[in-house]
Formats: structure tokens, sequence, C-alpha cells
């Protein structure tokens, strides 16, 4: 039985090895790997690219990022019964604040645009739903919201 598991123990240490190996290439050949990766899945990526500069690319993926933690910290203020803090968060860090249509408003595709702003409109709605501190209408609200980021992801790429 010994020699069992130091033979299971001896192969993945060997497939760590393996692939720890695989990635020791300088930085360089990393990122060409990175970027011909990411070229393949663009050629079979049927999404619209938005044609974003890297330094907006690097600010919207950001910003979504943060939309999606603030997703989470809602249904975790929605599990812990703190209805008013989770529509503080709606409103605050998802809704249709003026800096949100600002931004909203840079992008020259419409329907990416429109998209957005019903997103952010989503959000407020949530807002005031969480305020009923009915589990169920939350979470319809929630569902809705979470839907224009579905969608959106299924339509846009960066």
């Amino acid at each position: 039985m010994a020699i069992k598991h130091i033979t299971i123990l001896f192969g993945i240490l060997f497939s760590m090895g393996m692939v720890l190996t695989s990635f020791a290439g300088d930085d360089d050949d990393a990122s060409k790997q990175i970027e011909r990766h990411n070229m393949m899945n663009h050629i079979n990526d049927e999404r619209i690219s938005l044609g974003l500069s890297p330094q907006m690319k690097k600010h919207q993926l950001a910003n979504m990022r943060s939309h999606v933690e603030a997703m989470q910290t809602i249904i975790g203020l929605m599990g812990d019964g703190d209805f008013n803090a989770a529509s503080e968060i709606a409103h605050s860090r998802l809704g249709l604040t003026e800096d949100m249509k600002k931004m909203c408003n840079m992008f020259d595709n419409e329907n990416f645009k429109n998209l957005g702003l019903q997103f952010h409109k989503s959000a407020d709605a949530l807002g005031e739903t969480l305020k009923t501190k009915d589990m169920n209408m939350s979470l319809r609200a929630l569902h809705t919201t979470m839907g224009y980021c579905v969608e959106c992801h299924a339509t846009f790429r960066q």
C-alpha cells in the first residue's frame, strides 16, 4: 500500500514540476503566449468588440469587477437581513449616478450605451425594492439587474 501512495505522490510532484517548468520562461514569452491565446479566442468569439484603447479597456474591466463585487455584497447583506445596507450599495455602487451616466455616454456603440444605462436604472429599482425588505421581490429585482450583466457579456467583448 505504501508503494502505491509513494507512486501517486511522485506522479503528482512530477506533474506539478512539468507545469511549473512550462511557465518558467521569461515574462516576454508568457506575454506572447497570453496574447496568442487571446487572439485565438477572439477569432472564435462572435461577440461585438467595443474597440477600446488598452487604458479604457483596463478601466472598464475594473468597473465591471466592481459591479460584481457590489452584487456579491448585496446578496450577502440580503442573506443577513440587512436590506437597508443592501439598498444603499445598490444605489451608490450600481445605480445611475451622474458619474455612471457620463461613463455610459462615453461609448460610441449605442446598444452598449443603452444596455449600460438600463443596467444602472435597474440597480436603482433594485435599491428601492430592497427597502421593502421583501425577499422574494428583492430576488426578482436582483434577477432583473443581473440579467443585464448576462445580456451585455453575451453580446459584447472588450
